[in-house]
Formats: C-alpha cells, structure tokens, sequence
C-alpha cells in the first residue's frame, strides 16, 4: 500500500488557569462561566482535570494563518467571558503562588477514575501544557517521524518554558511543569519504535491486560493521536503570548516536513541515543535557553541562540512552503524578549527592587501573564 501523503495540517490545544483579577489567586471555573463558553465555543472548549483549569483546542487549520485566527479567536472568547465574572485566563504552565494542596479536581467519570487510579500524584497536576498537532495520516509515516523529531523536543522546550515559580518560590528551573508531569506514569520521551506494527503491539499489551483503556493515558512528550491522525507534540509549557504559541507550532509543523522531506530521498536524521536527548531536555527544563544544549553530533554544547538559527535556516524551504516563515523566524523574538519564564522573573525583580513584598511582587507577575494573554487579540 503506497504511503499517503500529508498535508501538514495543524491543531493547537491549551490549558488555562483561571485566577481573581483582584486577588490574582487561583479560582474554580463557575459552571456559569464554562456554560457561557460552551454556548461561545461549543466542543472547543472544556474542563480539564482540576477545577481552575480551562481547556480549548483550535479546529483542523490547514495553514498557520488560520490557525492564529482560531486561536485568537478562542482565547479572546475565553477571557471576555471570564472578565464578565471579575475572573482571568493565564496562559502559563504553573501558577507563581498556588497551593496544590487546595485545589480539587473536576467531577466528571474520567477524572473521578484518573484521581482514583493515580492517587496523590495526580492531585499535584497543578500544570498546564500545550499540544500541538501535526497532520500525518500513515501509520507507519507517524511512527517515523516520531522517532526522528524527538531530538528536537528539548528545543521546543526551551523556547516556551514559562514555569519558573511553584507554591510561591523560585524553583530555579525554568520549566518546573516537567519535574511534576514526569511523576506520571508512561511519561517522557516515547520509547524507540521502528514501526506501527510494534508500537501497537506494546500499548496494547497493557491495554489488553485492562491497565489502560487507550492510549490517551499515554502521555509521552510526543506521541501518535488517539483520536486524529496526527502526531502530537506535548513537551511544550504554554505560553502567555500567543505570537510566541505560534512560532512554537510553526518550528514542529516545518520539523515535521523537513523529516518527511528527508524520508523521500531515502534519508532521516540520526536516531540518538535516548539518554542523550533526555540529558538535553533536562537542560531545557532547568536553564531554558540559557545555558546551551548538547550538540549529539559534535559532542559539544552549543548555546541555544546558535542551535536556534541553524535549525531556522535548515527549515526554511519547509516553513516557506507551509506559509509558516514568519512565524519561524519569530523564534529570534523569543529570544531576544526572553521566555516567559525569564520575564516573570524580571517583573518580580522590579517589583522587588520599588519595594514590594514578596506576596506583592509575585501577585504583579500574575498581573502582567493576565496582560499577556490579550497580547495581540
């Protein structure tokens, strides 16, 4: 059977956090406020595990151009109808102050058993993410290409950290989300599979044995969709500004190509070692795009700024192709503004510098995420 070719589709999805515009504490979403979405949104909006949290996905976008649209579109409706409550959408991966202890899930069937099943690790999730979907419709194409693009997920990561604070302290990592994810099983970066014969042998062994019931409790880094024929990006923390969402999802989309590109000249990129791409994304996770990643081929770390343009320029012709250059290129900005992580700690220095306590200055880091959001809506 010839391999179907993909068109490169794109599907973004994001978590939210809803907190008090007055307080900036974490609030549970009023089932006024998710009705009031649905009626906006319809089955692009919904609860997600804890309470406080909001999830949207865009539609099947064929290009990034209507992808920023959708995606506009869903958090502009987002924080209109929260505004109308006193209430405000933070696109971040961990609230600066939270307490996880006094958060409680959301009742519906999945996560009443997700709470079950997972006991206290799962009552931590205090986190949110953003998954991006490439469209890859073969099987054997999806399971390929995963296999290649993992290398890249520590760069991916360490443009979009934007979780530096937990429970009211700096944890010294950029990306605190991952160390509580990781405490998930069937986590990290997804085991090494040659073929889509194999990777459905494996999950359906624990899926037979009634471990599982599909693979969304499967939650690698990366990992081929349960429900679309896409290949899902989740290593990413979401981002505040939506322009930076954006870049992001345009380096998987012309990753994506480049590889399949590759595959149709009867080349790939070099399968690495995983303990050598999991040393990458913990650098990712702790020093964000500061401190360099490890180039496997040179064996050498190389900083980030360097690794960014070189894969800019390997992706260019794709990016051009998928409409998508600009965006790429956006990269550069993230750099230059620095990640969220960077600049929620830079409004909490100046906050502490005009002399504010700590409780004052981390509620004006909330205060500018909630800013952020409406960046360019």
């Amino acid at each position: 059977m010839s391999e179907v070719a993909p068109e490169y589709t794109l599907g973004i999805e994001e978590e939210y956090l809803l907190v008090d515009v007055e307080t900036c504490a974490l609030v549970d979403v009023p089932d006024a406020l998710m009705d009031d979405c649905a009626r906006e949104l319809g089955d692009k909006v919904s609860p997600e595990f804890l309470a406080c949290q909001i999830e949207v996905g865009t539609g099947v976008c064929a290009n990034i151009a209507e992808a920023r649209a959708d995606l506009g579109h869903l958090r502009r409706t987002i924080a209109d109808c929260a505004a109308q409550y006193g209430m405000a959408p933070l696109a971040v991966s961990c609230h600066p102050f939270a307490d996880w202890h006094t958060r409680k899930h959301t009742e519906k069937q999945r996560y009443n058993d997700l709470a079950r099943d997972l006991a206290g690790v799962v009552r931590r999730m205090l986190i949110s993410g953003m998954h991006v979907h490439v469209g890859l419709p073969d099987d054997d194409l999806r399971i390929d290409i995963m296999r290649q693009i993992t290398y890249f997920l520590p760069h991916m990561l360490a443009l979009s950290t934007s979780s530096p604070y937990w429970g009211g302290q700096d944890t010294g990592l950029n990306s605190y989300r991952l160390t509580i994810f990781d405490n998930l099983p069937r986590t990290g970066l997804p085991p090494e599979f040659i073929s889509y014969g194999e990777y459905r042998r494996s999950v359906d062994t624990i899926i037979d044995a009634g471990l599982i019931e599909d693979t969304t409790k499967i939650w690698w880094d990366i990992r081929p969709s349960h429900r679309f024929p896409t290949l899902e990006a989740r290593i990413c923390d979401v981002m505040p500004l939506m322009e930076h969402a954006l870049t992001v999802a345009a380096m998987i989309q012309s990753t994506a190509r480049m590889l399949v590109e590759l595959r149709r000249r009867n080349q790939r990129w070099r399968i690495y070692d995983r303990f050598l791409i999991a040393e990458n994304r913990w650098r990712a996770q702790r020093y964000g795009p500061r401190e360099g990643l490890l180039d496997i081929g040179k064996g050498e770390v190389v900083p980030v700024p360097q690794l960014v343009a070189e894969l800019i320029e390997m992706l260019e012709a794709d990016a051009m192709v998928l409409g998508c250059l600009n965006e790429l290129r956006g990269a550069q900005d993230i750099l230059k503004t620095g990640t969220s992580a960077e600049r929620q700690r830079a409004v909490h220095a100046a906050a502490r510098a005009e002399g504010a306590d700590e409780t004052e200055a981390l509620r004006a880091v909330v205060q500018a995420l909630i800013a952020e959001f409406r960046v360019g809506l």
